[in-house]
C-alpha cells in the first residue's frame, strides 16, 4: 500500500488511503462471514467480494514483482494459494486468507508511515531577503542573490542570511540552533557569524564569505537529506524468508499430490502454508508497545524505531536541552570585598539588570526571585545597555556595572589589580562550565555572578540504567570543552566518552565510524543542529517540548514530555517487543507445521485448514496486546535518589 496521500480533493475518507483499506477489508470480511453460513447472493457466493477487493490487488503485486524483478515474496505463495483455492472451488478459504493479509499489510503500514517535513521547514530557517550595504546606500535583495565579499547589514531582531565576519557593530548572537550552545555568544568586528543565527542586540555590518549553497544553513538541509537517504530500509519479516517459504510450500504441496493423488491435500498445504501468521508478528508486537510507549509520553514516529532500539550499543547525548534544560541559572555569587555579602550583591545585579533584555540579565533576575520569594525588586533610578557587553544603573548603593571585565575598565568601573583578581577568582568556575558576570559597585569590582546550564531532574539514573542494560552513555555536544566534562561529570557519563565542540557535520561523521566500527548508536538531541544526527543515527530520540520542530521531525522516537528518564524504560520495551515477536513467529510457524502434517494426512480440508491456520493469527495478536499493559521497571516520575 502507498503512504498516506496528503491529497485533499477528495471528500472523506475515502481520500484517505489508509481509512480506504480498512474500509475494503471490512466489506470483505462481512462478505466472508455470509460465505461462511452459506448465505447466496443472487446464486453467488459472497467470499468472491473477499477475493475480488482483496485478493485480486495481492496477485497482481505479486505478479509484477515476480515478472519484472524476479522478486520473489510472500505475495508470491499467497497468490498461488488463492488461485489454487479458487479453481478447487473453495471460494472461503481464498477470501479469508486474502483479507487476513491484507490486514497484516495495513497493520504494519500504520506502523511504519513516516513523515518527511523536516528539510523543508530547516530551509525556512534561512530569512528570504538581506540588506546589502553600497557606499552610504542600503538596498533589501534575496538573500540567494547575495554574492561573496559584499556587506550585509544585520539590524536587532533579524536572522543572519549568509556565513561570514563582522566588520563593524557589536552585538550578541544567538547560535543555539546552530551549535545547541544555550548562551548567547557576545560578538564584534574580526569575529564570525554563521546563518540561520538571530541577531539579539546591536546593528551590525558583515562580510559575506559563504553564501548560497555554501552557507551553514543550506549545508544542514543537505546532511538531513543525505542522513536519511543513507538509512537502509528494513524488510518485512515474511519478505525475508519469502523464497524458502515458497519453495517449501510448492516441494510439500507437489509431494503430496505425487503421493496422495488428491489435489486437495496439495491445495490445503499452500492455504496453512500462507504466513499469514508471519506477516501479523511483527506489526501487532510493535503497534502494541507504541500504543504502551503513547501512554508514558513517549511518540514513535517510524514504525521499526523500536526494532532498531532493542539493537543499540550506545546512547550519545547532547547537552544543551537534552542533558540540560537549556536555560541559564544563577549557580553561585561571590564577591571579592567585605563591605558587600553575597545577597546584597545578587540583588544589586538584578536590579541593575531588571530592565535589560538579555538572556543573562534576565537569569540573574529569575534567579534573584527564586532565592528571594516574595521580596520587592525596586526599578533602577537610571538605565542604559551597551550591546555586548553590559549595563549600567543608579542603585540606593549608587552607580552599578554588570557585564565584561574589559568593559568595566573601560568606562573606569574597575582597575586592573581588580580585573587580575576577579579573573583568578573566577577562572575555577569557568574551568566548571560556567559562565562569569562581573558586577562594579561604585567604581570598584564588588564580586561576579555565575551562570551555568541546569542539569535535568533524573538524568544521573538514566545513565546509571542505561549502563546497566550494556549500553554506553556518550556525550556529543557542541559545546566547549569545559561545559562538556563538567556536564559528563554531573550525568555520570565516562569522560572517555565525551566529545565537545561537535559542529553537525561532526556528529554525522562520528555516527558514521560508530555504524562502520558495528557500534549501533542511538542520538538523544533537541535543537536543529542535532537533526542531521538524528536522522544519521541507529536510533534517534528527540526532546519533544523543548526540542525544535525540525529535530522533532527528524526522529524515530520523541520524548512528548521532555523526561529523559523513560529512555532506560523504553529500551526495556523494546527488547520485550523484540522477545515477543521472535515467540509469535515461533508460535505462528508451529501451527503452521502442525497443520501441514494434518493436511498432507487428509485430516485438514481447505476451509478448515484457513480456520486452524489462521487460529495463529488471532494467538499472535492476543499475545502481542499483552505489550499494551507492559509495567515500567521505574516510573518515570519518580524523583532521583
Amino acid at each position: 500500500m502507498a503512504e498516506q496521500s496528503e491529497k485533499s480533493g477528495l471528500p472523506g475518507l475515502w481520500s484517505n488511503e489508509f481509512a480506504r483499506a480498512a474500509i475494503l477489508i471490512a466489506i470483505s470480511a462481512v462478505a466472508l462471514v455470509a460465505g461462511f453460513f452459506d448465505v447466496k447472493v443472487y446464486g453467488i457466493d459472497p467470499s468472491w467480494v473477499a477475493i475480488i477487493l482483496c485478493g485480486v490487488p495481492i496477485i497482481i503485486e505479486g505478479a509484477e514483482g515476480l515478472i519484472r524483478r524476479f522478486d520473489i515474496k510472500a505475495d508470491v505463495l499467497v497468490s498461488l494459494a488463492l488461485i489454487a483455492s479458487v479453481i478447487i472451488g473453495e471460494y472461503f478459504a481464498a477470501g479469508e486468507v486474502a483479507v487476513i493479509m491484507q490486514l497484516g499489510a495495513l497493520l504494519e503500514e500504520l506502523t511504519v508511515a513516516r513523515a518527511r517535513k523536516g528539510i523543508e521547514r530547516l530551509a525556512s530557517l534561512a530569512p528570504e531577503t538581506a540588506r546589502v550595504v553600497e557606499g552610504d546606500a542600503e538596498r533589501i535583495i534575496q538573500a540567494s542573490e547575495v554574492a561573496a565579499g559584499v556587506t550585509v547589514r544585520v539590524l536587532p531582531g533579524e536572522t543572519v542570511p549568509v556565513d561570514g565576519e563582522i566588520l563593524s557593530g557589536t552585538t550578541s548572537v544567538d547560535e543555539s540552533v546552530l551549535t545547541g550552545e544555550a548562551m548567547p555568544v557576545d560578538k564584534g568586528p574580526g569575529d564570525s557569524v554563521m546563518s540561520g543565527s538571530i541577531n539579539r542586540f546591536g546593528a551590525f555590518d558583515m562580510r559575506a564569505d559563504q553564501v548560497g549553497e555554501s552557507s551553514t544553513i543550506a549545508r544542514m538541509a543537505k546532511l538531513v537529506e543525505s542522513a536519511d537517504a543513507s538509512r537502509a530500509e528494513i524488510v518485512r519479516l515474511a519478505d525475508r524468508w519469502a523464497t524458502w517459504i515458497v519453495v517449501m510450500a510448492l516441494s510439500a504441496a507437489f509431494l503430496v499430490w505425487l503421493v496422495t493423488g488428491e489435489e486437495i491435500r496439495a491445495v490445503t498445504i499452500l492455504v496453512v502454508f500462507c504466513p499469514c501468521a508471519l506477516v501479523l508478528a511483527t506489526p501487532t508486537a510493535v503497534m502494541a508497545a507504541i500504543g504502551c510507549a503513547t501512554k508514558k509520553g513517549v511518540l514513535v514516529r517510524e514504525g521499526d524505531a523500536l526494532e532498531r532500539l532493542a539493537e543499540i550499543d550506545r546512547v550519545a547525548f547532547d547537552k544543551t536541552g537534552t542533558l540540560t534544560t537549556g536555560e541559564p541559572a544563577v549557580s553561585d555569587v561571590q564577591t571579592l570585598t567585605d563591605s558587600i555579602t553575597a545577597p546584597e550583591l545578587l540583588k544589586l545585579a538584578a536590579v541593575a539588570e531588571k530592565q535589560s533584555e538579555h538572556p543573562l540579565g534576565a537569569a540573574i533576575v529569575r534567579g534573584f526571585k527564586e532565592r528571594n520569594a516574595g521580596e520587592a525588586l525596586p526599578d533602577p533610578a537610571e538605565f542604559s545597555m551597551e550591546s555586548g557587553s553590559g549595563v549600567r544603573a543608579q542603585t540606593s548603593s549608587g552607580e552599578v556595572a554588570v557585564g565584561r571585565l574589559s568593559w568595566l575598565k573601560s568606562i573606569g568601573a574597575a582597575t586592573d589589580a581588580e580585573i587580575e583578581r576577579a579573573e583568578a577568582a573566577a577562572l575555577p568556575f569557568r574551568a566548571d562550565g560556567a559562565s562569569a558576570v562581573f558586577v562594579s559597585v561604585a567604581g570598584s569590582v564588588a564580586g561576579f555572578i555565575t551562570l551555568s546550564d541546569r542539569m535535568r531532574p533524573g538524568i544521573g539514573r538514566a545513565v546509571s540504567a542505561m549502563k546497566s542494560m550494556n549500553v554506553a552513555p556518550m556525550l556529543m555536544t557542541g559545546d566547549h570543552p569545559a561545559a562538556a566534562m563538567h556536564a559528563a561529570e554531573a550525568a555520570g557519563i565516562d569522560p572517555r566518552l565525551v566529545e565537545s565542540e561537535c559542529m553537525p557535520e561532526t556528529k554525522l561523521e562520528r555516527l558514521a565510524s560508530l555504524e562502520k566500527a558495528t557500534v549501533k548508536t542511538a542520538m538523544v538531541g533537541d535543537g536543529i543542529n542535532d537533526a542531521p544526527a538524528l536522522k544519521r543515527a541507529w536510533v534517534g530520540i528527540a526532546m519533544g517540548g523543548v526540542g525544535s520542530d525540525i529535530a522533532v521531525n527528524a526522529a524515530d522516537i520523541v520524548l512528548v514530555r521532555d523526561d529523559i528518564r523513560v529512555i532506560p524504560w523504553l529500551v526495556k520495551l523494546s527488547r520485550r517487543m523484540m522477545r515477543m515477536i521472535r515467540f509469535n513467529i515461533t508460535l505462528a510457524m508451529g501451527i503452521n507445521f502442525a497443520a501441514i502434517i494434518l493436511a498432507a494426512l487428509g485430516l485438514l480440508g481447505p476451509v478448515l485448514g484457513a480456520l486452524v491456520h489462521n487460529a495463529g493469527s488471532v494467538l499472535v495478536i492476543l499475545n502481542s496486546a499483552r505489550l499494551l499493559r507492559t509495567p515500567g521497571a521505574e516510573e518515570t516520575t519518580d524523583k532521583e535518589a
